[in-house]
C-alpha cells in the first residue's frame, strides 16, 4: 500500500482575514477532529456566549489567542485525508509578527494567502506575497474569504484574484491559485459552494490534495554537513571514524569522489551506515553516517559533496534577508553566521537596501533594517562558507545571523538573488 504524499502548507493573511477559522473549518469538515477537541471548543465557545462552535479554537492554543481573538504564533496541526497527509502551519496575521510567517513558510510546499472579499488586497497581502517569493514557496493559493459579506459576488471575487496575480507575477510567483471562500459557513474549503455557481474551480482541499509536490531535495546537488565525528577507540571497532549528520539534498554513493569544505581535501566514500546497516547509497533527507577511504581532517560543520558539483566557498556573502528581531540590524554590527552545522564569526558590511512592499522598489542605504524589514545584506565571515544560491537549495542557501552576546537570532537569510523575476542589484 503506497503511503500518500506529503504536503506542507502555511497560512497567511492581514488581521481577522479567517486563517485559523479557515483552518479548523478544514480540520473540522475533513474529520480530523478528535470528539473530545470538538467538544472543549464548543465548550469555550458557548462560555464566550457564541452560539456555534468557533473553529477558530481548533489552533489558537495560547490563552492570549484565545482571549484575544487573534493568532500570535505559529500553530502547527498534522492531518490526513485517503489521498495526502498534511503538515499545516496556521501563522499570525499582524505586521508585527510576519516574522512568524518567515518560520512557517520557510519549509512550506504551498502557501495559503487569505484576504477578506471586502477589504481586497493591502499592504499586509503584499508582505506576505513577497515573504512566500521571497522563500520560493512553489505554489501559493489565493483565498478569498467572507464572501458570503459581499453577497457572493463575482466581480469582486474576479477584481480581487486580478490585483493579487499581477502583484505576484511581479515578484516572480507563477502558480497562484484563487479560490472563493466563506471559511465560517464553509463555502468552497471542502465541500463546494452551493451560493456561488459560477466558480467551476477546486475546493480549498481538493486543491491541496492534487497539487503537485515534488521533493526538490532529493533531486538536487548533494550536500551532507557534518554534525558529529564518531570514534568509537573500542576494541570492536578500534579504527572507525564516520561523519554523522543529515543529508540535506541529493544522493551519495559508496564509491563516489566527494571534497570536504571549507578545507577543499578530497577522498572517496567507502561506506555508507544507515540504521544500524550498511547500504550503497543514501539520499536526502536520511540521517546517515559517512566513512571515507582517506584519514581526512575533518569536523562538525564541514561540508562534503561530490566532488564534481561541491559548491564554491566564500567569506563574502550577499543575501536577501528578512529582520526577526525587535532590536535592529545595523552596518558595521558584529554577528555570529549560523549556516547548516556551521556557525562563524562575522561582520555586516553594507544594508545596500530595504524593499518597500507598495511598488517592490528599493529605499537605498536605510543603514539598518528592523522588525519585519526585508533587505538586502552583504555579510563578510571570519572564515570561508559553502554556501548555495538560495534558488538553488532552500537547505544551504539560507543561514541565521544571530547576536554573539546573548544568542538571539536577528535575522534569516537567504543567499544570492531575492525573487525568480524581480531581482535586485547590489
Amino acid at each position: 500500500m503506497d503511503v500518500p504524499a506529503l504536503l506542507r502548507f502555511a497560512t497567511a493573511g492581514s488581521v481577522d482575514d479567517g486563517k485559523s477559522t479557515l483552518v479548523g473549518r478544514l480540520l473540522h469538515d475533513s474529520k480530523s477532529v478528535l470528539a473530545d477537541q470538538l467538544e472543549a471548543v464548543e465548550a469555550a465557545s458557548a462560555r464566550r456566549g457564541q452560539d456555534t462552535p468557533d473553529l477558530a479554537l481548533l489552533t489558537d492554543g495560547l490563552r492570549a489567542e484565545r482571549e484575544q481573538g487573534i493568532t500570535i504564533d505559529v500553530a502547527y496541526r498534522y492531518f490526513a485525508t485517503a489521498r495526502r497527509r498534511f503538515i499545516l502551519a496556521d501563522t499570525p496575521g499582524h505586521v508585527q509578527y510576519t516574522r512568524n510567517m518567515v518560520t512557517g513558510a520557510s519549509t512550506a510546499d504551498l502557501a495559503v494567502v487569505l484576504v477578506d472579499a471586502r477589504n481586497g488586497v493591502i499592504e499586509q497581502t503584499r508582505r506576505h506575497a513577497a515573504v512566500a517569493a521571497l522563500l520560493r514557496v512553489p505554489h501559493v493559493v489565493l483565498a478569498v474569504n467572507k464572501m458570503d459579506l459581499v453577497g457572493y459576488q463575482e466581480t469582486v471575487f474576479a477584481k480581487i484574484a486580478e490585483e493579487f496575480t499581477a502583484y505576484a507575477s511581479e515578484l516572480g510567483i507563477l502558480d497562484v491559485t484563487a479560490i472563493p471562500i466563506s471559511a465560517l459557513a464553509g463555502d468552497n474549503v471542502v465541500e463546494p459552494s452551493a451560493h456561488m455557481t459560477w466558480y467551476g474551480g477546486p475546493t480549498v482541499l481538493e486543491h491541496l490534495e492534487t497539487v503537485p509536490v515534488t521533493d526538490e531535495s532529493s533531486a538536487a546537488r548533494a550536500r551532507f554537513p557534518v554534525q558529529y565525528v564518531i570514534r568509537p577507540q573500542t576494541a570492536a571497532h578500534p579504527d572507525y571514524r564516520g561523519y554523522a549528520g543529515q543529508i540535506t539534498s541529493g544522493v551519495l554513493r559508496v564509491g563516489e569522489a566527494v571534497t570536504v569544505l571549507p578545507s577543499g581535501r578530497t577522498s572517496t566514500i567507502e561506506g555508507i551506515d544507515a540504521l544500524g546497516e550498511s547500504v550503497d547509497t543514501a539520499w536526502a533527507p536520511q540521517s546517515v553516517t559517512l566513512r571515507l577511504k582517506d584519514d581526512v581532517d575533518i569536523s562538525r560543520g564541514d561540508l562534503i559533496a561530490p566532488t564534481a558539483l561541491a559548491p564554491t566557498t566564500t567569506r563574502d556573502v550577499a543575501a536577501t534577508v528578512c529582520h526577526v528581531a525587535d532590536r535592529p540590524l545595523t552596518v558595521g554590527q558584529r554577528v555570529l553566521l549560523k549556516h547548516t552545522t556551521r556557525t562563524v564569526k562575522a561582520i555586516v558590511k553594507e544594508i545596500p537596501s530595504r524593499l518597500t512592499l507598495d511598488d517592490l522598489s528599493q529605499h537605498p542605504a536605510p543603514g539598518q533594517l528592523v522588525a519585519n524589514d526585508i533587505g538586502r545584506v552583504l555579510v563578510r565571515t571570519a572564515e570561508p562558507l559553502a554556501l548555495d544560491a538560495y534558488a538553488d537549495s532552500r537547505r544551504t542557501g539560507s543561514f541565521l545571523l544571530i547576536d554573539p552576546a546573548d544568542g538571539t537570532t536577528l535575522t534569516a537569510g537567504m543567499a544570492g538573488d531575492a525573487f525568480t523575476e524581480h531581482e535586485w542589484s547590489l
